[in-house]
């Protein structure tokens, strides 16, 4: 326990956090240091979860601001986020968004780092062959997707981010949709 503790700390003395980009993430990292010096294992333990959810909670709202705007002759809702802890160091982040047309149909695009499940994934969906199997291959701008028989669309963007296009839209809709993603910015992240 007190060797992730001095993970942590190294980690944050890493990040060269200085008093002119104070942010709450970096306040909690301090506070950790401080603690963490004082004697106050438990304390420093709590205020590095802190660090942590916050830093997974930046990320996921990294990921809904890829998400596109309404697409002409759709609605967006508004998109949401969230973070779960992991074991460990590592959380997974997903954000969402559901967009609606005047017929009624829907497209709802998810978006999840930092998943297990993703590395399961991976090697299915970077493996032409296997992801062959699985659909049509299709492009998304530079990336490989795959588009299944009911026009749900799945992508693997920087090895590490699963995009999911699904709804009851027909297929060339939850196509543009994919393609109206930030792409760029979900691998820059």
């Amino acid at each position: 326990m007190h060797r992730s503790v001095l993970a942590a700390a190294a980690l944050a003395a890493s990040l060269n956090l200085t008093a002119a980009r104070a942010d709450e993430i970096s306040d909690a990292i301090t506070e950790a240091q401080r603690a963490y010096r004082g004697g106050q294992i438990q304390a420093a333990q709590t205020a590095l979860q802190e660090a942590l959810q916050l830093l997974q909670q930046r990320a996921a709202a990294g990921l809904a601001a890829a998400l596109p705007d309404a697409l002409p002759g759709w609605t967006a809702e508004e998109a949401t986020s969230a973070t779960a802890g992991m074991a460990g160091m590592f959380g997974e982040s997903a954000a969402s968004r559901t967009y609606r047309n005047a017929q009624g149909q829907s497209v709802e695009i998810q978006v999840m780092s930092d998943n297990p499940t993703i590395a399961q994934l991976a090697a299915v969906l970077t493996n032409p062959m296997l992801a062959g199997a699985m659909g049509r291959l299709v492009r998304v701008g530079e990336q490989r997707a795959i588009q299944s028989n009911d026009g749900n669309v799945q992508m693997l963007v920087d090895n590490r981010i699963l995009v999911q296009v699904q709804g009851d839209a027909p297929a060339e809709a939850k196509l543009a949709h994919a393609r109206a993603i930030n792409l760029a910015r979900l691998a820059g992240r």
